[in-house]
């Protein structure tokens, strides 16, 4: 007779086991949508580097997305940027070199940036692969691109971790630089969840690949407008009434103190040029939402209360 202790012991390894393979299940570079990050995709397609997946887009020679997690932890600074662009030796189908962008007019954008990499020598290095890289105004690289990926960083450092999915909106008949047919986007994306109680929240932001001063409320959408702009369906392991109501929320005071977005006048147009148009001129703050206190406690973290004010407070902020 088999003894209990040992049966139990088979069980729980098995568990184990199988947890690891559902938490991983990546081989030879390709990741199985195992991940909250990864957004619904055939997962033979899915490239998996240290610090981000993409799924790279051969037509248009970038990726249609880069999926990663950022945490309070890979926010701190450990390694320096390289500034050596290379190709990505998982991807043979991507031909992009130092070549196409010379004299291009255009910035190597980075989609996962370098900055969200530094926690490791190998995760920034392989930020510099071109599959990273889109074609960018250089003064939307350096100005409202450079704004919200710090402005990511800074909630992944309030909300202890965040998963990210960015990319460019990538369309027919887009404009092209050199002879290797890279497509230049006319917008770019980026979708933000929070997944973390007591305060689970989504963003997402449709930004113009052009220079602008306009605050980054002004792009913030509903992560449903961006998948309605992009073809592109995130977060598809969430459950599904929690990706609902997550996907079709748009709760700015959730993501900003009410001070930074009371006095922001919303004059952008719908955005029509992509898939579907979408509603990224409807800014309606949700005041009726349970959020969580977007202030910080005397250690440094953010408070945990919940609040229905407008302000963005719980009642000892």
């Amino acid at each position: 007779m088999q003894k209990p202790t040992l049966t139990l012991f088979t069980f729980l390894v098995f568990q184990l086991l199988t947890f690891a393979q559902q938490e991983i299940a990546i081989e030879d570079g390709k990741a199985a949508i195992t991940k909250l990050e990864i957004p619904n995709a055939n997962p033979d397609k899915i490239i998996s580097h240290q610090g981000y997946s993409v799924l790279y887009n051969e037509t248009h020679q970038q990726a249609d997305w880069v999926a990663y997690i950022l945490t309070k932890e890979k926010t701190k600074k450990l390694f320096n940027r390289i500034n050596k662009f290379i190709p990505d030796p998982k991807i043979k189908t991507c031909i992009t070199s130092d070549k196409d962008y010379a004299h291009s007019g255009y910035d190597r954008g980075h989609l996962a940036p370098a900055a969200d990499m530094c926690w490791s020598a190998t995760a920034i290095k392989e930020s510099f692969y071109y599959s990273n890289m889109s074609p960018q105004q250089p003064g939307f690289n350096r100005g409202a691109w450079k704004k919200l990926e710090e402005q990511v960083r800074k909630w992944a450092i309030e909300n202890d971790s965040i998963y990210i999915v960015t990319g460019p909106v990538l369309s027919n008949a887009l404009p092209t630089i050199s002879t290797s047919s890279i497509s230049i986007p006319e917008y770019f994306y980026k979708v933000i969840l929070d997944y973390k109680e007591p305060g689970i929240k989504g963003i997402g932001f449709i930004l113009p690949n052009t220079t602008s001063k306009e605050p980054l409320q002004q792009f913030a959408v509903t992560i449903d407008s961006v998948e309605k702009f992009t073809g592109i369906d995130f977060f598809p392991l969430l459950p599904d009434y929690q990706e609902k109501i997550i996907e079709k929320t748009l709760c700015m005071v959730c993501w900003w103190d009410s001070k930074k977005i009371t006095d922001i006048k919303y004059k952008s147009k719908p955005i029509v040029s992509g898939r579907k148009s979408n509603d990224v001129n409807n800014k309606k703050i949700s005041k009726s939402l349970s959020v969580q206190c977007s202030r910080t406690t005397k250690s440094g973290n953010r408070c945990k209360r919940m609040t229905k004010s407008s302000n963005g407070r719980c009642y000892q902020h």
